[in-house]
């Protein structure tokens, strides 16, 4: 790739017609922040390019997308973050608790899964022009060329699954066709296991999350034909209004009326004038982040290689973490948090690498997703930063620590302000994109995501699943990712790894299994013994 040479591009962030909060230009690959005036007329151009970006039609009564149509921004920005050494694929599996029936497989995957228009859509971009990205339908499309049927070797146990999963991770999917693709195992652990990968321009964690439920069954007898799922996505301002002007905690209600204020501007522009002056708010944010220094260099940063390696560890009562929320006056995440950073310190430890003083840097997804648009694929989230307290050895001061910093950014409007630069970045040619995706990626060392998953014991296909996983890629060359999902009152820790960097990923889900234990014996069997 050349590289950029006075290459410019500006990202400005306003509070109203007339007056600019923030400018961001990209000048030999540095982001420097300026300030300066913008027209507005360059708005409205943006707003009409995101308004007609997936224009909806009705067929039949049923409204569908059109045949053709643009990626939105993120997704965009999303799809061109793909490299071979750290694939853009969010990877889910499902232990079953006995053989597959694979022909109900196959008949579960092509009514349901088919349901969302994506899965059998697939991506057509020319990188060297100006125009986006495209979804289009695949005129091949089999399902079959997406479901495969494999057997693990002997001995079929946890090991030889992982190292399964590994291979998968470092192998990029077909661009010729729709970007996914599921594999039913078998000689697993006694049982079977579905594993499903699609590319992250199709959707996020969250996106995941509404798939496998799309897939899955209360009763093991259930039938296969299902009613198609209804998508309540209106593409209009509000995904590029909440990110400049949304500045309080995770706020639904407000995004809700954000959607609203954009469709009310699209007919009357005057009425940005009455947007909350908020914007100043992100601009901090933001600032804050440009000035983070380069992230310490540990055992966990460097160079990447294609090959990964997956782990994960053995489910966690979610009860006793909200006992040890409860007692700490913490957060379920900032309990499970604080056990990772512990776990991370250990393995420093182990490798020989010295932890006193060290801090690492998380990069954490928000989904900003209201409540109407909940079931939709996509990506609707946005991203904060968090600092990790590797060197405090006590765990109990750990988690104190944690949780303050969580509840601080809790109060940013960072994740808002991230994902409208990922909006911002998803229009801007390749070369700035990956710079910006550099510059931030060198502030962090690994992402770490957590997505609440079913409450109630589900079936695929007929099978009782045991646990689920998922692993989410890891934007900005970074080396690891950590994601913590929760399935019928357990909690699992995944962890994706670069195999040059860490080369044992179960090191530390073990580390995080030990760390729960410590934390607990430390903050809950203290009360538990002193309550008559």
């Amino acid at each position: 790739m050349t590289r950029m040479r006075h290459l410019q591009s500006s990202l400005v962030l306003q509070i109203d017609a007339h007056q600019t909060i923030l400018t961001f230009l990209f000048d030999n690959g540095q982001l420097l922040p300026l300030c300066g005036n913008f027209s507005p007329s360059l708005l409205l151009s943006v707003v009409y390019d995101q308004r007609t970006e997936a224009v909806l039609v009705n067929n039949g009564g049923r409204t569908m997308a059109q045949d053709s149509h643009p990626l939105g921004a993120v997704d965009s920005a999303w799809l061109h973050m793909d490299d071979p050494t750290n694939l853009m694929m969010v990877t889910g599996v499902a232990l079953l608790d006995g053989p597959i029936d694979v022909e109900r497989c196959y008949k579960t995957f092509e009514s349901r899964l088919l349901s969302f228009e994506r899965f059998r859509m697939r991506v057509t971009d020319q990188r060297g022009s100006f125009s986006a990205p495209r979804w289009e339908p695949d005129p091949h499309f089999s399902i079959r060329a997406h479901v495969h049927r494999v057997a693990l070797p002997s001995p079929g146990d946890m090991t030889t699954l992982q190292e399964f999963l590994g291979d998968l991770a470092s192998t990029p999917l077909d661009y010729t066709k729709p970007l996914w693709q599921v594999h039913l195992v078998e000689n697993v652990l006694g049982g079977s296991a579905v594993v499903m990968r699609f590319h992250h321009c199709i959707g996020d964690g969250a996106a995941m999350n509404t798939v496998m439920h799309r897939l899955m069954d209360k009763t093991p007898d259930a039938p296969i034909e299902l009613p198609r799922p209804q998508s309540n996505h209106n593409h209009t301002l509000g995904p590029l209004l909440e990110p400049i002007v949304a500045t309080i905690e995770g706020s639904i209600k407000l995004a809700d009326e954000l959607v609203h204020e954009g469709m009310e501007f699209l007919r009357h522009p005057e009425h940005l004038l009455d947007l909350p002056a908020q914007a100043a708010s992100g601009a901090m944010a933001l600032s804050r982040v440009l000035l983070l220094p380069p992230e310490t260099k540990t055992l966990f940063k460097g160079p990447l290689g294609v090959q990964k390696r997956v782990a994960w560890s053995s489910p966690t009562p979610l009860e006793q973490v909200k006992q040890i929320g409860k007692t700490a006056g913490a957060k379920v995440n900032d309990v499970l948090l604080a056990a990772v950073a512990g776990a991370l310190r250990n393995y420093l430890i182990g490798r020989g690498a010295s932890a006193d003083g060290v801090e690492i840097r998380a990069v954490i997804p928000v989904d900003l997703r209201p409540p109407s648009r909940a079931h939709d694929l996509g990506n609707e989230f946005g991203l904060v930063f968090l600092s990790l307290p590797l060197g405090t050895p006590s765990p109990v001061v750990r988690l104190a620590e944690v949780k303050q910093r969580m509840e601080a950014l809790k109060r940013s409007p960072e994740a808002y302000v991230f994902y409208g630069l990922l909006n911002f970045f998803g229009r801007t040619p390749a070369q700035v994109e990956e710079q910006a995706v550099n510059l931030f990626g060198s502030k962090a060392t690994a992402v770490m995501t957590n997505v609440r998953g079913p409450t109630e014991q589900l079936y695929l296909a007929g099978n009782r699943i045991k646990n689920m996983m998922f692993w989410v890629p890891q934007s900005g060359r970074l080396g690891m990712g950590v994601s913590i999902m929760s399935y019928c009152g357990q909690v699992t820790l995944g962890v994706i790894t670069d195999a040059g960097l860490v080369p044992d990923p179960e090191t530390i889900t073990a580390a995080f299994e030990q760390e729960f234990h410590v934390l607990y014996d430390a903050i809950v069997a203290p009360t538990s013994a002193t309550t008559p």
